[in-house]
Protein backbone atom coordinates (compact mmCIF):
# COMPACT_ATOMS: atom_id res chain seq x y z
CA UNK A 1 0.00 0.00 0.00
CA UNK A 2 1.05 3.70 -0.99
CA UNK A 3 0.25 5.96 1.87
CA UNK A 4 0.98 9.84 1.25
CA UNK A 5 0.33 12.11 4.27
CA UNK A 6 0.31 15.69 4.35
CA UNK A 7 2.72 16.46 1.45
CA UNK A 8 3.32 19.75 0.26
CA UNK A 9 6.16 20.73 -2.15
CA UNK A 10 6.70 23.85 -3.59
CA UNK A 11 9.29 25.49 -6.18
CA UNK A 12 10.67 29.19 -5.57
CA UNK A 13 7.79 29.79 -3.42
CA UNK A 14 5.64 28.51 -5.69
CA UNK A 15 3.12 25.41 -4.16
CA UNK A 16 3.09 22.74 -6.60
CA UNK A 17 1.18 20.15 -4.26
CA UNK A 18 -0.22 21.47 -1.21
CA UNK A 19 -1.44 19.28 1.84
CA UNK A 20 -1.75 16.06 0.01
CA UNK A 21 -3.23 12.72 1.34
CA UNK A 22 -4.01 9.68 -0.79
CA UNK A 23 -3.94 5.66 0.06
CA UNK A 24 -3.42 3.61 -2.78
CA UNK A 25 -4.20 -0.20 -2.05
CA UNK A 26 -2.51 -3.34 -3.48
CA UNK A 27 -3.46 -4.14 -6.90
CA UNK A 28 -5.83 -1.21 -7.20
CA UNK A 29 -5.08 1.03 -10.65
CA UNK A 30 -5.27 4.73 -9.54
CA UNK A 31 -5.00 7.76 -12.43
CA UNK A 32 -4.83 11.16 -11.03
CA UNK A 33 -6.42 13.87 -13.64
CA UNK A 34 -6.26 16.96 -13.76
CA UNK A 35 -5.44 20.00 -16.29
CA UNK A 36 -1.46 21.11 -17.16
CA UNK A 37 0.26 22.25 -13.74
CA UNK A 38 -2.82 21.21 -11.36
CA UNK A 39 0.05 19.74 -9.90
CA UNK A 40 -0.54 15.95 -10.74
CA UNK A 41 3.05 15.09 -12.32
CA UNK A 42 4.96 16.90 -9.42
CA UNK A 43 2.90 14.26 -7.09
CA UNK A 44 4.30 11.27 -9.13
CA UNK A 45 7.51 12.51 -8.78
CA UNK A 46 7.08 12.71 -4.98
CA UNK A 47 6.09 8.90 -4.98
CA UNK A 48 8.88 8.31 -7.60
CA UNK A 49 11.98 10.08 -5.04
CA UNK A 50 12.43 12.01 -8.13
CA UNK A 51 11.71 15.12 -5.93
CA UNK A 52 11.48 15.49 -2.11
CA UNK A 53 8.80 17.25 -0.33
CA UNK A 54 9.19 20.64 1.98
CA UNK A 55 7.03 18.49 4.04
CA UNK A 56 4.75 15.58 4.97
CA UNK A 57 5.53 12.00 4.70
CA UNK A 58 5.22 8.84 2.01
CA UNK A 59 4.91 5.12 2.65
CA UNK A 60 5.23 2.15 0.37
CA UNK A 61 4.43 -1.37 2.44
CA UNK A 62 4.64 0.20 5.80
CA UNK A 63 7.97 1.70 4.97
CA UNK A 64 8.80 5.05 4.90
CA UNK A 65 10.30 6.46 1.84
CA UNK A 66 10.17 10.15 2.21
CA UNK A 67 13.64 10.95 2.04
CA UNK A 68 14.77 7.57 0.09
CA UNK A 69 16.68 7.74 -2.99
CA UNK A 70 14.76 6.48 -6.73
CA UNK A 71 16.98 3.89 -6.99
CA UNK A 72 16.12 2.63 -3.59
CA UNK A 73 12.85 2.53 -3.64
CA UNK A 74 11.10 -0.61 -5.35
CA UNK A 75 8.53 1.76 -7.75
CA UNK A 76 9.19 2.40 -11.53
CA UNK A 77 8.21 4.90 -13.89
CA UNK A 78 7.04 4.68 -17.49
CA UNK A 79 7.22 7.89 -18.81
CA UNK A 80 5.65 9.72 -22.02
CA UNK A 81 8.87 9.30 -24.25
CA UNK A 82 9.47 5.69 -23.40
CA UNK A 83 13.48 6.01 -23.12
CA UNK A 84 14.22 2.95 -24.55
CA UNK A 85 18.32 2.08 -25.75
CA UNK A 86 17.66 2.44 -29.54
CA UNK A 87 21.11 0.12 -30.29
CA UNK A 88 19.47 -2.41 -28.03
CA UNK A 89 17.41 -5.24 -29.10
CA UNK A 90 13.82 -5.79 -27.81
CA UNK A 91 14.94 -8.83 -25.49
CA UNK A 92 17.77 -6.34 -24.28
CA UNK A 93 15.66 -3.10 -23.17
CA UNK A 94 14.01 -5.66 -21.02
CA UNK A 95 16.48 -7.35 -19.87
CA UNK A 96 18.45 -4.41 -18.91
CA UNK A 97 17.22 -3.73 -15.43
CA UNK A 98 17.79 -7.54 -14.43
CA UNK A 99 21.49 -7.43 -15.59
CA UNK A 100 22.35 -4.91 -13.57
CA UNK A 101 20.65 -6.93 -10.97
CA UNK A 102 23.21 -9.47 -11.59
CA UNK A 103 20.35 -11.47 -12.33
CA UNK A 104 21.40 -15.56 -14.01
CA UNK A 105 21.04 -15.38 -17.44
CA UNK A 106 18.71 -18.47 -17.68
CA UNK A 107 16.39 -16.86 -15.52
CA UNK A 108 16.44 -13.28 -17.63
CA UNK A 109 15.42 -15.02 -20.76
CA UNK A 110 12.39 -17.40 -18.23
CA UNK A 111 11.51 -13.74 -17.10
CA UNK A 112 12.02 -11.61 -20.78
CA UNK A 113 10.16 -14.30 -22.70
CA UNK A 114 7.04 -14.11 -20.29
CA UNK A 115 7.09 -10.85 -20.55
CA UNK A 116 6.61 -10.45 -24.43
CA UNK A 117 3.80 -12.72 -24.11
CA UNK A 118 2.27 -10.69 -21.71
CA UNK A 119 2.78 -7.58 -24.20
CA UNK A 120 1.80 -9.51 -26.93
CA UNK A 121 5.26 -9.26 -28.74
CA UNK A 122 6.19 -13.18 -28.21
CA UNK A 123 9.10 -14.08 -30.34
CA UNK A 124 10.23 -10.58 -31.32
CA UNK A 125 12.65 -9.88 -28.70
CA UNK A 126 15.30 -10.14 -31.70
CA UNK A 127 13.71 -7.17 -33.47
CA UNK A 128 15.24 -3.74 -33.22
CA UNK A 129 13.92 -0.69 -31.34
CA UNK A 130 13.37 1.87 -34.73
CA UNK A 131 11.39 -1.37 -36.01
CA UNK A 132 8.20 -1.01 -33.46
CA UNK A 133 5.15 1.18 -33.80
CA UNK A 134 4.51 3.48 -31.21
CA UNK A 135 2.26 1.31 -29.83
CA UNK A 136 4.83 -1.69 -29.29
CA UNK A 137 7.36 0.59 -28.01
CA UNK A 138 4.59 1.64 -25.03
CA UNK A 139 4.16 -2.22 -24.90
CA UNK A 140 8.20 -3.08 -24.22
CA UNK A 141 8.40 0.27 -22.09
CA UNK A 142 5.59 -1.40 -19.76
CA UNK A 143 7.48 -5.26 -19.49
CA UNK A 144 10.87 -3.53 -19.39
CA UNK A 145 9.02 -1.98 -15.87
CA UNK A 146 7.80 -4.93 -15.12
CA UNK A 147 9.81 -7.54 -15.40
CA UNK A 148 11.69 -6.13 -12.47
CA UNK A 149 8.55 -6.93 -9.94
CA UNK A 150 8.09 -3.48 -8.31
CA UNK A 151 5.57 -2.75 -5.77
CA UNK A 152 4.13 0.21 -7.54
CA UNK A 153 4.50 1.41 -11.28
CA UNK A 154 3.94 4.51 -12.05
CA UNK A 155 3.08 6.16 -15.38
CA UNK A 156 3.47 9.44 -16.58
CA UNK A 157 1.03 9.94 -19.40
CA UNK A 158 2.30 7.23 -21.26
CA UNK A 159 -0.10 7.41 -24.36
CA UNK A 160 -0.29 11.15 -25.16
CA UNK A 161 2.12 10.65 -28.03
CA UNK A 162 -0.43 7.93 -29.69
CA UNK A 163 -2.89 8.61 -32.06
CA UNK A 164 -6.45 8.55 -30.71
CA UNK A 165 -7.44 4.55 -31.96
CA UNK A 166 -3.90 3.13 -30.57
CA UNK A 167 -4.61 5.22 -27.68
CA UNK A 168 -7.92 3.37 -27.21
CA UNK A 169 -6.36 -0.06 -27.90
CA UNK A 170 -3.45 0.35 -25.76
CA UNK A 171 -5.57 1.52 -22.62
CA UNK A 172 -7.73 -2.02 -22.91
CA UNK A 173 -4.48 -3.97 -23.21
CA UNK A 174 -2.65 -1.56 -20.00
CA UNK A 175 -5.73 -2.53 -18.08
CA UNK A 176 -5.69 -6.24 -18.73
CA UNK A 177 -2.09 -6.49 -18.20
CA UNK A 178 -2.64 -4.60 -14.90
CA UNK A 179 -5.38 -7.32 -13.90
CA UNK A 180 -2.87 -10.46 -14.89
CA UNK A 181 0.20 -8.94 -12.71
CA UNK A 182 -1.76 -7.30 -9.71
CA UNK A 183 0.77 -4.84 -10.31
CA UNK A 184 -0.14 -1.46 -8.21
CA UNK A 185 -0.66 1.59 -11.29
CA UNK A 186 -0.42 5.07 -10.25
CA UNK A 187 -1.27 6.53 -13.85
CA UNK A 188 -1.67 10.51 -14.43
CA UNK A 189 -3.31 12.17 -17.20
CA UNK A 190 -5.29 15.47 -18.39
CA UNK A 191 -7.45 12.95 -20.47
CA UNK A 192 -10.85 12.58 -18.93
CA UNK A 193 -11.78 9.93 -21.04
CA UNK A 194 -8.73 7.86 -20.12
CA UNK A 195 -9.20 8.28 -16.20
CA UNK A 196 -12.47 6.68 -16.69
CA UNK A 197 -12.38 4.17 -19.06
CA UNK A 198 -9.11 2.78 -16.82
CA UNK A 199 -9.32 3.28 -13.33
CA UNK A 200 -10.53 1.53 -9.69
CA UNK A 201 -10.35 5.18 -8.76
CA UNK A 202 -9.65 8.47 -9.63
CA UNK A 203 -7.89 11.45 -8.10
CA UNK A 204 -9.22 14.81 -9.76
CA UNK A 205 -6.35 17.61 -9.40
CA UNK A 206 -6.88 21.58 -8.94
CA UNK A 207 -4.36 24.19 -8.08
CA UNK A 208 -2.14 21.59 -6.48
CA UNK A 209 -4.92 20.08 -4.35
CA UNK A 210 -7.03 16.68 -5.09
CA UNK A 211 -10.76 17.61 -5.39
CA UNK A 212 -12.33 14.58 -5.45
CA UNK A 213 -11.06 10.99 -4.88
CA UNK A 214 -13.62 8.36 -5.98
CA UNK A 215 -14.50 6.06 -8.57
CA UNK A 216 -15.00 6.89 -12.25
CA UNK A 217 -18.83 6.55 -11.93
CA UNK A 218 -18.80 8.60 -8.63
CA UNK A 219 -16.64 11.19 -10.04
CA UNK A 220 -18.98 12.05 -13.52
CA UNK A 221 -22.17 11.38 -11.55
CA UNK A 222 -21.33 13.02 -8.11
CA UNK A 223 -18.71 15.72 -8.48
CA UNK A 224 -18.55 17.20 -5.26
CA UNK A 225 -17.16 20.28 -6.64
CA UNK A 226 -17.66 22.85 -9.87
CA UNK A 227 -14.43 21.87 -10.94
CA UNK A 228 -14.79 18.39 -11.15
CA UNK A 229 -18.41 18.63 -12.79
CA UNK A 230 -17.31 21.13 -15.56
CA UNK A 231 -13.61 19.15 -16.09
CA UNK A 232 -14.87 15.97 -16.02
CA UNK A 233 -17.10 15.54 -19.20
CA UNK A 234 -19.41 18.62 -20.77
CA UNK A 235 -21.51 20.80 -18.45
CA UNK A 236 -24.31 23.27 -18.31
CA UNK A 237 -25.11 25.85 -15.88
CA UNK A 238 -27.96 28.29 -15.70
CA UNK A 239 -27.35 31.06 -12.90
CA UNK A 240 -29.73 31.14 -9.43
CA UNK A 241 -30.15 31.12 -6.24
CA UNK A 242 -30.45 27.82 -4.00
CA UNK A 243 -34.60 28.08 -2.40
CA UNK A 244 -35.63 25.19 0.29
CA UNK A 245 -38.98 24.58 0.41
CA UNK A 246 -41.36 23.54 2.90
CA UNK A 247 -41.16 19.89 2.23
CA UNK A 248 -37.40 20.18 1.49
CA UNK A 249 -36.97 19.79 -1.83
CA UNK A 250 -34.11 21.69 -3.74
CA UNK A 251 -35.00 24.57 -5.85
CA UNK A 252 -32.85 26.86 -7.95
CA UNK A 253 -34.84 29.92 -8.93
CA UNK A 254 -33.61 30.86 -12.38
CA UNK A 255 -34.02 34.41 -13.25
CA UNK A 256 -36.56 34.79 -16.62
CA UNK A 257 -36.43 30.93 -16.76
CA UNK A 258 -38.47 29.94 -14.01
CA UNK A 259 -37.67 27.18 -10.83
CA UNK A 260 -36.47 24.02 -11.13
CA UNK A 261 -36.30 21.00 -9.18
CA UNK A 262 -32.31 19.64 -8.57
CA UNK A 263 -29.68 17.76 -5.75
CA UNK A 264 -28.61 20.95 -3.65
CA UNK A 265 -25.02 18.79 -2.82
CA UNK A 266 -23.98 20.15 0.26
CA UNK A 267 -25.30 23.54 0.16
CA UNK A 268 -28.81 23.65 1.11
CA UNK A 269 -29.03 27.34 2.65
CA UNK A 270 -31.73 29.66 1.37
CA UNK A 271 -30.84 32.69 -0.79
CA UNK A 272 -27.47 30.99 -1.71
CA UNK A 273 -26.34 32.33 -5.02
CA UNK A 274 -24.65 29.41 -7.34
CA UNK A 275 -24.78 27.19 -10.53
CA UNK A 276 -27.83 24.75 -11.12
CA UNK A 277 -25.57 22.31 -13.59
CA UNK A 278 -26.83 19.77 -15.79
CA UNK A 279 -25.05 17.21 -18.18
CA UNK A 280 -25.16 17.54 -21.93
CA UNK A 281 -26.51 14.03 -22.56
CA UNK A 282 -29.26 14.57 -19.12
CA UNK A 283 -31.46 16.28 -20.90
CA UNK A 284 -33.94 15.15 -23.56
CA UNK A 285 -35.53 17.00 -26.47
CA UNK A 286 -39.38 17.22 -26.97
CA UNK A 287 -41.08 18.93 -29.69
CA UNK A 288 -44.30 19.30 -27.56
CA UNK A 289 -44.36 20.32 -23.54
CA UNK A 290 -44.00 17.39 -21.51
CA UNK A 291 -45.49 16.63 -18.05
CA UNK A 292 -42.09 17.36 -16.40
CA UNK A 293 -40.93 19.05 -12.74
CA UNK A 294 -37.68 20.45 -15.00
CA UNK A 295 -38.77 21.97 -18.37
CA UNK A 296 -37.06 24.70 -20.46
CA UNK A 297 -38.29 26.47 -23.77
CA UNK A 298 -35.81 26.83 -26.26
CA UNK A 299 -35.07 27.02 -30.31
CA UNK A 300 -32.52 24.78 -31.86
CA UNK A 301 -29.09 27.02 -32.87
CA UNK A 302 -27.17 24.75 -34.71
CA UNK A 303 -27.43 20.60 -34.93
CA UNK A 304 -24.56 18.19 -35.28
CA UNK A 305 -24.83 14.82 -36.40
CA UNK A 306 -21.68 12.82 -35.02
CA UNK A 307 -23.06 9.23 -35.91
CA UNK A 308 -23.36 7.86 -32.22
CA UNK A 309 -25.25 10.73 -31.12
CA UNK A 310 -26.72 14.23 -32.44
CA UNK A 311 -25.50 17.41 -30.47
CA UNK A 312 -27.65 20.29 -30.69
CA UNK A 313 -27.08 24.00 -29.24
CA UNK A 314 -29.90 25.25 -27.66
CA UNK A 315 -30.88 28.92 -27.14
CA UNK A 316 -32.89 29.81 -24.19
CA UNK A 317 -35.61 32.70 -23.76
CA UNK A 318 -32.88 34.45 -21.93
CA UNK A 319 -30.27 34.38 -24.61
CA UNK A 320 -28.54 31.28 -22.50
CA UNK A 321 -26.86 28.11 -25.29
CA UNK A 322 -27.04 25.08 -23.67
CA UNK A 323 -25.44 21.91 -25.43
CA UNK A 324 -27.57 18.70 -25.40
CA UNK A 325 -26.41 15.33 -26.77
CA UNK A 326 -29.14 13.10 -28.17
CA UNK A 327 -28.71 8.97 -28.75
CA UNK A 328 -29.35 8.20 -32.15
CA UNK A 329 -31.28 5.05 -31.00
CA UNK A 330 -32.89 5.19 -34.12
CA UNK A 331 -31.92 4.76 -37.99
CA UNK A 332 -33.82 7.90 -39.36
CA UNK A 333 -33.71 8.80 -43.24
CA UNK A 334 -33.95 12.33 -42.11
CA UNK A 335 -33.34 14.48 -39.35
CA UNK A 336 -36.04 14.48 -36.37
CA UNK A 337 -35.23 18.44 -35.50
CA UNK A 338 -33.93 21.35 -37.79
CA UNK A 339 -32.23 24.12 -37.16
CA UNK A 340 -34.88 27.19 -35.83
CA UNK A 341 -37.55 24.41 -34.58
CA UNK A 342 -39.35 25.78 -31.21
CA UNK A 343 -38.30 22.35 -28.68
CA UNK A 344 -38.55 21.80 -24.92
CA UNK A 345 -36.23 20.62 -22.95
CA UNK A 346 -36.93 18.44 -19.78
CA UNK A 347 -34.18 16.56 -16.98
CA UNK A 348 -34.87 14.88 -13.69
CA UNK A 349 -34.54 16.26 -10.43
CA UNK A 350 -31.30 13.84 -9.77
CA UNK A 351 -30.01 14.72 -12.61
CA UNK A 352 -28.59 17.76 -11.76
CA UNK A 353 -26.82 19.51 -9.41
CA UNK A 354 -26.07 23.18 -7.33
CA UNK A 355 -22.65 24.47 -6.38
CA UNK A 356 -22.47 27.62 -4.61
CA UNK A 357 -20.70 30.69 -5.80
CA UNK A 358 -17.88 29.69 -3.35
CA UNK A 359 -17.19 26.25 -5.47
CA UNK A 360 -17.60 28.14 -9.00
CA UNK A 361 -14.25 28.64 -9.61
Amino acid sequence: MLEVTGVTKYFSGKTAVSNIDLKVADGEFLSILGPSGCGKTTLLRLIAGLEHPNSGKLHLNGHDITHLSAHKRNVHTVFQRYALFPHMTVFDNIAFGLRCKKMDEIEIKKKVCDGLELANLKGQGHRAISTLSGGEQQRVALIRALVNTPSLLLLDEPLGALDLKLRLQLQHELVAIQKRVKTTFVFVTHDQQEALNMSDRVAVMNNSVIEQLGTPNEIYEFPKTYFVASFVGGINRLDGKLRVDDAGRCICDVESLGSFFMEAGESRTNGVQGGLCIRPEKLTIFSRRPSSDNVLEGVIKAQSYLGTHTQFEICLKNGKILNVFQQNTQKLAKKAYHVADKIFLAWQTNQSHFFADSSLS
